[in-house]
């Protein structure tokens, strides 16, 4: 498996954080509070910062062309893929819609679970007037599926990290799942933590995902760092 590990390399211009980047893909780590593309704030979406980017360092003077293959929500951060081809961008669909990519992530939480290691599988039923999803034990009406396993990688004074692997991809699945549990993720006011963090973030990243390059066929992973702060830095001594 090849492994490309973000190597500090920042666009001068935009503070773009470039994991890597071929013909084919552009994969960057998300600040929390980027949203991935245009919504009704009117706020400039990372989909073009990344045109901007690509644009400036390859001269290209017509409109750039760049797919959004997935979105993670505006508090958090880590890995996003973006396909600078039209036919990256349909094999990187169907790859999602198959569920055949793997997706981990870190989530700092209050309340360590009384299981460090355990599998959830709740039935999520979205309220779009709230923008939130409750998880039900059995099915509901118009709920769906949603599976994710974590195990307890480190426990801080007053905060756990885990890191999750999804099953599924709904709605919020994560932050409502770990609040269904007793143990809402830091900063995540919208499922039951006691307080927000100061930048509106939420203590939960995308830290890796591995998928088969929609075009070279190689299975690769990206791995993202998490936002300096004191918090995730006090993480920093745990093995990707």
């Amino acid at each position: 498996m090849a492994i490309k590990n973000y190597d500090n390399k920042l666009s001068t211009a935009n503070n773009l954080q470039v994991i890597f980047e071929d013909n084919h893909l552009l994969v960057v780590n998300k600040r929390p509070g980027d949203i991935v593309q245009g919504d009704n704030t009117g706020d400039k979406p990372l989909s073009e910062v990344a045109k901007e980017y690509i644009a400036a360092k390859y001269n290209k003077p017509g409109a750039v062309y760049l797919g959004v293959v997935h979105r993670l929500d505006r508090p958090t951060s880590g890995v996003v893929i973006f396909a600078r081809t039209s036919k990256a961008l349909t094999r990187l669909n169907k790859l999602f819609a198959e569920r055949n990519t793997q997706k981990v992530y870190w989530a700092i939480v209050k309340n360590t679970p009384k299981k460090h290691n355990d599998r959830l599988i709740h039935f999520l039923k979205r309220n779009p007037k709230q923008n939130k999803s409750y998880a039900h034990i059995k099915e509901v009406p118009d709920s769906k599926k949603a599976i994710l396993s974590y195990q307890l990688i480190k426990k801080l004074d007053n905060y756990s990290l885990l890191e999750i692997h999804l099953e599924t991809g709904r709605h919020h699945q994560i932050r409502s799942q770990l609040s269904t549990i007793g143990s809402p993720i830091k900063g995540d006011l919208k499922y039951g933590f006691d307080r927000s963090n100061k930048d509106g973030s939420i203590h939960l990243h995308a830290k890796k995902m591995t998928l088969v390059h929609p075009v070279l066929k190689e299975k690769i992973t990206f791995i993202a760092p998490p936002p300096q702060d004191v918090i995730w830095n006090l993480c920093q001594t745990t093995q990707d």
